[in-house]
This record gives structure tokens, sequence and C-alpha cells, in this order.
């Protein structure tokens, strides 16, 4: 097949020696099947920002350290510097993402580097060496729905140990092989202690998963994965090798919400008291 432009650079340096078709295209990347010697491959080829369809895109950006201070202004200000430096760390936010997870034994495609906006990494195959489905592409028994929602339960609580949430995790966003899940998809991950949104999104990759896997084993629907996992990670209690349960309970103590009330008009206030103080000041000067 003819070379995809962004792929060029890599055939031409020898990084690539064949590109062998397209497997998939989707809002945010184009992914090909490659050779590399005698390695077959995937070739994620990123989308630019103008062709993405990665909806609110700020909200899982928000928390991202940017080591130097030049690159964190120019991108503040959204110079064409600054919208460069924006798209690499859009993308090298996946690579670093794969390398934590899979440190911590969460199972995703091994990475082998990203070149000018193409993550080259492993090729993820069924028992017969073909490309492996997406999850959504596949029917199972309610016995293989529990067994895969725990591993995926089990990855969602180690990610979260590595300090990461996929924020959007669904079907179309799990491979299976012969050994089960594999987690792919990951340039809008979040920094969990950074992040405001983290909590939100933690709940809705997991209740995809759940709502997902509860089609073929419905018991599945009562579980409250998200909730247990988030408590343990806010207790500083999270573990690789923990054994989650699917259980929560609630807090049974009602909210004092005359006490809250009171600290919100005492902070009302204090800080009324704030700005008349600091008008006074200019005045005297």
């Amino acid at each position: 097949m003819k070379i995809p432009k962004r792929i060029l650079p890599l055939v031409e340096d020898g990084v690539v020696d064949e590109v062998i078709r397209q497997l998939m295209s989707g809002k945010e990347a184009t992914v090909y099947m490659v050779r590399c010697g005698t390695d077959i491959r995937c070739a994620k080829v990123y989308k630019d920002a103008t062709q993405r369809s990665f909806k609110k895109a700020a909200q899982y950006v928000e928390g991202r350290k940017v080591r130097s201070s030049r690159r964190a202004r120019a991108m503040e200000k959204g110079s064409k510097y600054g919208r460069g430096q924006q798209e690499e760390a859009w993308h090298n936010a996946e690579v670093d993402a794969l390398y934590k997870l899979a440190a911590v034994g969460v199972r995703v495609p091994q990475p082998y580097g990203c070149f000018d906006g193409v993550l080259l990494m492993e090729l993820i195959t069924d028992d017969e060496g073909g490309v492996a489905p997406r999850l959504n592409d596949i029917s199972m028994s309610a016995e293989q729905a529990r067994e895969d929602h725990a591993l995926v339960m089990h990855d969602v609580m180690r990610m979260l140990y590595a300090g990461i949430v996929h924020g959007d995790l669904s079907e179309f966003n799990v491979l299976v092989d012969e050994y089960g899940p594999v987690i792919i998809d990951l340039p809008q991950a979040v920094d969990a202690a950074a992040n405001n949104n983290a909590q939100a999104m933690l709940e809705r990759d997991v209740a995809n998963m759940t709502n997902y896997y509860g089609q073929y084993a419905p018991e599945l629907l009562e579980t409250k994965y998200a909730k247990e996992i988030w408590a343990l990670f806010e207790e500083g209690e999270l573990d690789p090798d923990i054994q989650l349960t699917g259980e929560f309970d609630e807090p049974t103590e009602l909210a004092d919400v005359d006490s809250v009330l009171e600290e919100i008009k005492a902070a009302f206030a204090e800080e009324q008291e704030r700005q008349e103080r600091i008008r006074e000041a200019n005045e005297e000067d």
C-alpha cells in the first residue's frame, strides 16, 4: 500500500521496513500494521488537533506537568510553538502511560517509541496469530464475562495505583487476546492526583465496562468497584495485588446541612471583610 506521509520518515530512517495495511481509523488516530525487521507491529499515527474529534480535551490535560517553564508559557498562550508542544505532550502522554502501566502489571501493548506523532507498539494478536478483536466485536458466556470483568476492574485499580485514570475506557478501547482483555488508547489518560475530574472519569470508566459485561452476567450491574477503588485510593491503601470485592458500604451518617451552611456564610463574611480592608488600604494610598 502507499506509505502514509507521517510514516514515510520512519521508512527512510529504517525504523519501519514496510506498511502492510491499515487496521483502523478513529477519532484521534489511524493505526497501521507495519513490519520492523522480522517483527510485525502497529503504528499509531495521531491526527492533528484540527482533525481530532476528541471531546472536552481540556478536561484531560488538566494537571499535566510540563518540565520546561518556556514550554508551559507557550502552551498557555496558544502560540504556534505552544500548539506544537501541546501536540507533542498529547502524543507522549500515551507512551508514558504505557510504560507506567506495564510496570504495575496492567495488560497494555508494549511501546517501542514515539516518532514525530507516530507511536510504534506491539501488535496484539489472537490465539491464531491474527489481529486481536475489540471487545465490542465478540460475545461470551456469563462465566467468561465475570472472569474478564474482574480482570479489567483489577487493571483499573492498578492504573489508579500508578496514578492514572484512563478517562475513555469502554468496550471500544479493549482488545481481547488468548489471555484476556488488553487496554489500549491512552493519550487522554489523566493524572489522578492533579485532575479534578479524575474520580468522575474513573466512575465512568468502571460503569462503561460493567454495563458491557453486565449484558452477559447481569449480577455485575450490582457491583460497586468504582467506589471501592476510589476509597482505597483516598485512604492510601491501594496495592497492585490487593483483592477487590466489588462491595462498598455507603456512609450512613446524614450530612449536617446547617453546619455546612454556617461555614459557607462565615467564609463569605470573612472574604467580604478582606475585600473591605483592601479597598480601605487602596483609598489610604
